[in-house]
């Protein structure tokens, strides 16, 4: 006949070593829990800080970017224009002219990355939402004005009060052999500082944002710009549009979404992410040692057990069950523990911000976090295989001293 289960279960953990063994269940309960606790609450915070670079980098970097394959620079058709705005998707695209100027203010010089843009810019940018100071947007009455990066600012003791000073920018010119007069060496061009803009560190020590017009006559590039900055529409798959854009281009273009400029940051946290959910998940492994030291020292201490249960109709099959049973719950109750610990803990860090930074010019007051379906999934996953790992041997040593005993 079948022995019910519960009732072997019962009888299985009842003796004078239970209490021990309780003690060590608990503990491993204890373990797992602050194990996966750990794994959610890291992995929360490493997607929160990817989320953060994105949405930094979304302020500066355009959907798409267009390059020409070969050279720095290529020459504007208005077949160009027409093709990107009629692929679907497309909301705006800016010309861009960008190079490295030299720039000075009162007595104040300094290198930066100069980005000429056009009037789309202005109208689909997230610029506009990171600026400190001054107004948006490039052109206002017909006069052009620089958007001009904290860390510039700072440098060059800029100030948006004083109308008595402007921006001077110095570009080489293509200068020949015989040139004597340096003034002839270098294109001059002035410019008012209209606004500050503060975004992520290496933007705001570098760049200046400039009308497009303004760089092409500073460069002397005429009618050649140095890419395209395409902007979607919220709807539009950015993957999708690229691939249409490379297609109706051609070759003679590199079309990269906004995203792939900092690939290698990506990947970078992604790596980073990853060893963290491994070192973590292995000291979850660790910690169920005391799953299965609890499981055997249960296999030896019930050894003449089993062979009552199996007397009153248990079969291998149960006793092994019981065994990966007792693992399961011990593993699953600390795991649930920690999961309802991990999230409850990132969601309260998510809207309240309780860990802060720590620093003054940090940009985010708290650490940012993010619960992702995927790693609770992944994280379910490995603690399930762990806890079998950990629970198989004892169960079949069970099976095994039922064996043993049946034959005795």
């Amino acid at each position: 006949m079948n022995f019910p289960f519960f009732i072997a279960r019962k009888y299985f953990l009842s003796g004078k070593k239970k209490n021990f063994i309780n003690v060590i269940s608990i503990i491993s309960m204890v373990v797992v829990a602050i194990g996966t606790m750990c794994l959610i609450i890291a992995l929360s915070v490493f997607n929160g800080l990817e989320g953060l670079l994105r949405s930094m980098y979304g302020h500066f970097d355009p959907d798409i970017v267009i390059t020409p394959a070969t050279g720095k620079s290529f020459e504007l058709d208005s077949s160009y224009v027409l093709k990107i705005r009629e692929t679907e998707g497309v909301l705006g695209v800016s010309e861009v002219v960008e190079d490295n100027v030299l720039v000075q203010y009162k007595d104040a010089q300094r290198l930066v990355r100069m980005k000429g843009v056009s009037r789309d810019f202005d109208e689909f940018s997230g610029i506009r939402n990171v600026m400190v100071a001054g107004q948006f947007p490039l052109v206002r009455d017909s006069i052009g004005y620089a958007l001009i990066g904290r860390g510039v600012q700072y440098d060059l003791s800029l100030s948006l009060k004083n109308d008595f000073y402007v921006l001077q920018m110095y570009y080489p010119k293509d200068v020949g052999p015989g040139v004597v007069n340096p003034s002839r060496m270098y294109n001059i061009l002035n410019i008012n500082p209209g606004g500050i803009f503060a975004i992520e560190k290496y933007y705001d020590d570098n760049y200046v944002f400039v009308p497009v017009e303004f760089a092409k006559n500073l460069l002397s590039y005429g009618n050649r710009i140095t890419s395209f900055d395409v902007y979607l529409t919220q709807d539009a798959n950015p993957g999708d549009v690229k691939e249409i854009l490379q297609s109706s281009l051609g070759t003679s273009f590199n079309v990269r979404l906004g995203e792939e400029l900092h690939s290698d940051l990506y990947k970078v946290l992604k790596v980073e992410k990853l060893f963290v959910f491994l070192i973590l998940v292995a000291i979850i492994g660790i910690a169920s040692i005391n799953i299965f030291f609890s499981l055997t020292m249960l296999v030896i201490e019930k050894k003449k057990d089993i062979s009552v249960l199996f007397a009153q109709g248990a079969s291998s099959q149960l006793i092994r069950n019981i065994f990966l049973y007792e693992g399961c719950i011990v593993a699953f109750t600390g795991a649930a523990v920690g999961l309802i610990l991990g999230v409850g803990l990132s969601l309260i860090q998510e809207h309240f911000g309780l860990v802060g930074m720590g620093m003054n010019s940090a940009i985010v007051n708290s650490y940012p976090v993010e619960i992702v379906f995927s790693d609770v999934l992944f994280t379910v996953i490995a603690i399930i295989i762990i806890t079998l790992l950990a629970s198989i041997k004892p169960a079949i040593k069970a099976a095994k001293s039922f064996s043993t005993h049946t034959l005795q």
